[in-house]
């Protein structure tokens, strides 16, 4: 499990908050995907509980809570009866894991709010995390759950997780308290990288931190993908162009095939944003171009997977949008 990292002020508020136990009921976590915020809102969350349970006292600061504690043992056992979680749910229960919804349902709302109407077991205390709240069906789910952060359940405090908080209803922002959570520098993902990566080379853990941009969980999606052999093809396009094709078409083949497919997937994600780090070192005409470059790369990373373009012609194609940054170096 990657540790988290950084981001000790949005950490400190909510903390300081809990030991307060002036609590707002609804806390909004925003900020990139992979930078710790669900895992943060359930550390939170098993904090709440077991202050609301048991008081503080003998509690280590933060909002940690030591694994022999008995609330502790609850919720790692998912046992706890005042505790609530809404994720989006595999498709096919016999299989979690795979084919995952693509939203979280309304039924999973009703079936929330139905769950309202008895108190707390152990405590006066009840903790509902959502993550992410991006996820949530719309209208119907996400008007259900508005009413519910306006009239809150007594003693019921609401994490909602968002990695697009401009995407949500203003009416669920405006009940909510905002905390933010910014990319990490390179040197926190790396330090979170390396006890989840081992035998990770050095090379291919800078490849990593540098695709990862700031979130250690995406970064750790591009794990086993030999990142540092895709990072420097990028660079061989972006530095010296490709006037023969060559570099273009050995990509093609190489990330071409249905093998390759995880491999093909991770660089229509790392591409656009490989683009966009060159394009901070250019300005005028040559800012602009590089920044359509990075729009057309990312319209065609979105679509290409959904669409089932031909994986070769789409790599050829965005491939060619990364070596016209070498032609803008000597515009």
């Amino acid at each position: 499990m990657i540790p988290l990292i950084g981001n000790e002020s949005a950490r400190d508020t909510l903390a300081r908050a809990i030991g307060s136990r002036a609590l707002h009921h609804a806390w909004l976590l925003t900020g990139p995907e992979g930078v710790g915020k669900g895992r943060f809102a359930r550390d939170a969350a098993l904090r709440m509980l077991a202050v609301a349970a048991d008081g503080a006292e003998g509690l280590p600061p933060g909002i940690d809570v030591p694994e022999e504690n008995r609330i502790a043992r609850l919720f790692a056992a998912r046992s706890h009866p005042d505790y609530r979680e809404l994720v989006r749910l595999p498709k096919d229960a016999d299989k979690p894991g795979e084919n995952i919804a693509r939203s979280i349902k309304i039924d999973q709302v009703r079936q929330l709010i139905a769950s309202f109407s008895t108190k707390p077991s152990l405590s006066q205390r009840r903790v509902v995390v959502i993550d992410s709240i991006d996820d949530v069906e719309r209208p119907g789910a996400a008007n259900a759950l508005l009413k519910v952060l306006e009239e809150p359940p007594e003693g019921t405090v609401f994490l909602l997780v968002s990695h697009a908080p401009g995407r949500l209803l203003p009416t669920i922002r405006s009940r909510c308290r905002t905390l933010r959570f910014e990319p990490l520098e390179d040197a926190q993902v790396q330090s979170a990288l390396r006890p989840a990566l081992p035998d990770a080379s050095d090379d291919e853990l800078a490849a990593l931190v540098r695709a990862g941009d700031g979130s250690p969980g995406r970064a750790l999606g591009f794990a086993g993908l030999d990142m540092a052999a895709l990072e420097r093809e990028l660079e061989t396009l972006a530095m010296q162009g490709d006037p023969t094709n060559a570099v273009r078409s050995r990509l093609a083949r190489m990330l071409g095939t249905k093998a390759a497919q995880a491999r093909y997937e991770a660089f229509l994600e790392r591409t656009p944003s490989f683009i966009a780090e060159h394009a901070k070192s250019r300005n005028g005409a040559a800012l602009r171009r590089a920044l359509d470059s990075y729009a057309a790369a990312r319209d065609l990373g979105g679509m290409a997977v959904g669409l089932s373009l031909d994986a070769s012609a789409t790599v050829f194609e965005m491939a060619g949008m990364v070596a016209r940054l070498a032609q803008e170096r000597h515009d």
